[in-house]
């Protein structure tokens, strides 16, 4: 059996290097998200399911009256749970509980603040977030990897002139690991100017919106490679 021409463990003769490549990227976030619980409460199962149907369409119209500033809605977890009396051994039911989870996607942050304001200020409804997020498919992705790569051959170039000699083939090239997180807000949002769809002013007078600063997202990349090295003079 013939042996690798150039074994993981390096030789004499094929001497190995191995770096690792790094890069940490800023960028602003693509896309806000928000959660929605609508909720409702009654003695009357039909009732308490009637309130919980009219608010889930009062906030599904408010939030599609932002029309294009609104990527995505979806509708989660609905729940309508009989609460039992708490004393005594009969199933008395007590009251009824309903609820209903809305998840929104904006891309507009613009509308984002008085969006969340109004959902806010709608009946026994409860909004969490925003949460900042990239696009899965964001060049900004692209673009560290690619860092990251030229630095693990820059480091490499480094290392080997520093024993006299150069690099000389790659080995082996891993993706060890790109993510995003959070970074600093934004400066420049609190000086852009609201903008909001004619649907959305026909309906109530809007309450004052929060200012909401968008989080930068940091991205990093690195990469581990593997080269040859032309032997050095020790």
């Amino acid at each position: 059996m013939t042996a690798p021409q150039n074994p993981p463990y390096g030789t004499p003769d094929t001497p190995l290097l191995a770096v690792r490549g790094e890069a940490e990227l800023e960028a602003d976030p693509d896309l806000a998200r928000i959660g929605i619980t609508v909720t409702a409460r009654g003695k009357d199962r039909r009732t308490t399911l009637d309130d919980l149907t009219r608010r889930n369409t009062t906030a599904v119209e408010l939030i599609k009256s932002y029309g294009d500033a609104v990527e995505d809605l979806s509708t989660g977890a609905m729940s309508l749970t009989p609460e039992l009396e708490p004393h005594g051994r009969s199933e008395r039911v007590r009251a009824y509980h309903g609820r209903v989870h809305l998840t929104a996607e904006l891309t507009d942050f613009t509308a984002l603040g008085e969006l969340t304001t109004r959902l806010a200020d709608l009946d026994l409804t409860r909004v969490d977030g925003p949460s900042w997020t990239l696009r899965p498919e964001s060049p900004v992705y692209r673009r560290a990897r690619r860092q990251a790569v030229r630095d693990a051959v820059q480091r490499a170039k480094e290392y080997a002139e520093a024993l006299g000699t150069t690099v000389g083939a790659l080995i082996e090239l891993a993706d060890t690991g790109t993510g995003s997180a959070l970074g600093r807000p934004r400066s420049d949002f609190g000086r852009r100017t609201r903008r909001m769809s004619a649907a959305a002013q026909e309906i109530e007078p809007t309450p004052e919106p929060l200012d909401l600063e968008p989080q930068r997202m940091r991205v990093r990349a690195e990469v581990s490679a593997q080269f040859t090295m032309v032997p050095p003079t020790l």
